[in-house]
Order: structure tokens, then sequence, then C-alpha cells
């Protein structure tokens, strides 16, 4: 077993493209819609608590044929893909099968062959400036990365967290097959804590982007300010249309430090997220929507803000990224050392979560689904926060249910 640490835990470069905001205003009703419990209507409102560390809080409020998952699942941890990497961040499937992971501190992007955990490294990203939570962090592909081979990262630069995207060239040789990076977005917060991170697309074709609020908290209140946020951008940096503050990239605040997005087969968006000293939270995000820090943590029972559909003492769990598989919200958890699972039942969670792997990996960083019920788990052994042992770090293929 092992023994965990203690946490310390824009500008837009535009671009138009007509095409892409044709579709986004085609697709927000039902990306904006089914952020509700109900799968189209109202967005979910707040939830209430059982009171107590690792619990679900919430009625459930399921749409039409929605199944509830067992109360009770499984994790079986079929075999270690890679080893030896280090402060792995990001993770993004190929597909082809090949898995792309960025280095936090070393600021380089590597594909890993999960047959064989053969790793090429395709080069590092320039204007990367590693320190304390910030370095290379979330990696995403590009909706058409079938045709334009884009990969977009999320960074700590010197001045501040940005956003961009560089060619992949596989063909090239290894340490060269990463095109110069063109600036999407920047202007996010820095700092050397709180620098948020994940990027994903959404079900609608646009970015999403996790932030935090660099450990100034009065940030994530100010609707003018990009930390402490989600953001909601189209790929080439805009505002995307229809978002709930008019020309702004905000989708949602009140965020303290965002560290994982996945959406279930409903379209539906989570968030998981660091609090400070008491309650980690997961959310179910709806735009507009406040989620109360630094006025609250954990739930608030205040209506102006969004209570958490689950919270966990920051002991227990310290969320990072999270992913849907099997109708769970599956979260690793950094200082809490396991990995949760969260049965769902629209936005409200149906049964307790329910920890697996305590202590047996370390730090766990960063969880993808892998189709069906397949996840890939990256540990963070390295980051500076916990006790690397041999192999360290590594990214594990899990069967669950």
């Amino acid at each position: 077993m092992r023994e965990g640490r203690r946490r310390v835990e824009g500008t837009m470069i535009v671009q138009s493209r007509a095409v892409t905001a044709v579709l986004a205003a085609a697709t927000l009703l039902l990306t904006a819609g089914c952020s509700s419990g109900d799968g189209g209507g109202d967005p979910p409102g707040g939830a209430s608590s059982r009171g107590s560390g690792g619990t679900a809080t919430g009625s459930p409020s399921p749409g039409p044929a929605e199944k509830t998952p067992p109360a009770k699942g499984s994790v079986k941890v079929v075999r270690t893909v890679a080893e030896g990497l280090d402060t792995p961040w990001g993770l993004a499937p190929l597909p082809d099968s090949g898995l792309l992971v960025s280095s936090r501190d070393e600021a380089t992007i590597t594909r890993v062959d999960p047959a064989t955990g053969a790793k090429t490294e395709l080069g590092e990203v320039p204007g990367v400036s590693p320190e304390g939570e910030g370095g290379l962090l979330g990696i995403a592909l590009s909706p058409d990365f079938a045709s334009d081979h884009m990969v977009y990262a999320y960074f700590t630069s010197a001045s501040d967290n940005r956003i961009v995207r560089m060619l992949y060239d596989a063909k090239k040789p290894a340490g060269e097959q990463l095109g110069a990076p063109d600036t999407v977005f920047k202007g996010i917060p820095k700092g050397f804590v709180h620098n948020g991170g994940r990027i994903a697309f959404g079900p609608d074709g646009m970015l999403y982007a996790g932030t935090g609020e660099s450990g100034n908290t009065g940030l994530s209140q100010d609707e003018e300010s990009l930390g402490g946020k989600i953001l909601r951008l189209t790929p080439e940096g805009e505002p995307a249309p229809g978002n709930p503050f008019p020309d702004s990239p905000v989708y949602s605040l009140g965020h303290r430090n965002v560290q994982g997005l996945a959406w279930d087969d409903r379209q539906r968006l989570f968030a998981a997220e660091f609090g400070q000293d008491t309650w980690d939270e997961l959310n179910a995000i709806r735009p507009g929507g406040n989620y109360g820090w630094p006025e609250t943590e954990g739930r608030s029972g205040d209506g102006d803000f969004v209570d958490p559909l689950a919270q966990w003492h920051t002991s227990e769990a310290s969320p990072s990224g999270i992913a849907q598989a099997e109708g769970s919200v599956w979260m690793a958890g950094l200082r809490g050392e396991r990995l949760w699972r969260i049965p769902l039942k629209g936005t409200a969670a149906s049964a307790d979560p329910q920890s697996f792997l305590e202590g047996e990996y370390g730090r766990l960083r960063t969880v993808v689904s892998a189709g069906g019920g397949k996840l890939w788990l990256v540990t963070s052994e390295t980051d500076g926060r916990g006790s690397p042992e041999d192999g360290d770090d590594r990214i594990l293929e899990l069967e669950v249910s």
C-alpha cells in the first residue's frame, strides 16, 4: 500500500469559420437541453445532501427509458499498458488505437502502442513553462482529426494558460511529428496552483475547457474573468454560439479548479473539481450555472448556487479526470489514491459512490473511456506529491461494470 501526501492544492484568437458557427447553432438546443436531469427541458437544479463524505446527493431525474445501473459495480485491472512515464497528465486515444499522453513537466507528447507499450515521442511543445501544478496539461483530438490531424493542448506559458493546436504527422521522425503550435485561445489566469487544464470536445463539436482560479478566489464569481470557469469555444477559439453570456466563452462559473469533464450518452456534461479543505465535488453542469466557489464549498442549499450531485472529504478524493462508462461516472482521485464509481440516474447519483483500487497504484490522474466497459487509467506518482516506485508512472487497462 502506498501512503498519500497532503495536497497543496483571454484573449480569443479569432479565425471565423461560418460552417462551424452554423453547426454549433444547430446543435446548441440539443446540448444545452440535455444538460437537464430529464434529457431535455429545464436544466438540473441544485442537489440535496446526505451529509457525509463520499455520498450521493440529489433526487434522480431520469428521462424516459433511462436505466439505472446497479448500486454496486466492479473493477478489474486487466494489465499494465505502459510504464516509466514522467508526470503524465492528459490522455487522448487515437482512432487507430494508439494513445497520446502529455507530460506536464517535460512538455512532450508521446504516443503509446496499447498492444506493446512501446513509446514514441511526437515532440516537445514550445512555450510551455512548467511550475507547480502548471505545465503541459490536457490534450484532445480535433473533431475532424481524420482529415485535419490536429491535436489540441492546454498549457501554462510564462504569462498565462492557453490552448493551442498542432498538426500531428506520424510519418515524420520521432521527436519531429508535431507542427508549430497555433494559439487558438489565451489569457486564462495562471498560478503556481489551480491552473485547471482539462479540455475535451463535446457532442456538439465545441471545445470545452476547465480552468482554475489560480489561487485568486475572487476570479471565480467574476463573469468577466476566465478563471474558475468552464469555457465553451468553437474549434477556432471563438465564444461558441448560444453561450449563456453574450459574446463570452464562459459556460459556467463559481468553480475552484475544474479537473475532469465528461458527457453521458444523453450528452449531459459532468465536471469534477477540487475543494479546499472540506468538500471535493462532482457536478452536473448546466449553461450559466453558478457552482458557488468561494461563497460555498460542497452543498450549501443556497438557491443561487448549484449543489454538487456528490461530494467527498478532500482526503478521500482530490478528484482529477473523469469518464463515463456503463451508466456511471468514474473519477480518478489524487490524494485519495482511488477510483470512484458514481452510478447515475439522469443528473443525480442513484446510489452512494463506491471506491476501488485504494492505495494500490498511488495517485490517479486521468481516466478515459476505452469503449464499452473498458477504461484507460493514468497514475500520477511522479508529479512531486507522490512516492514513485519502479515503473511509475503507468497507464492501466481496466474492465468495469
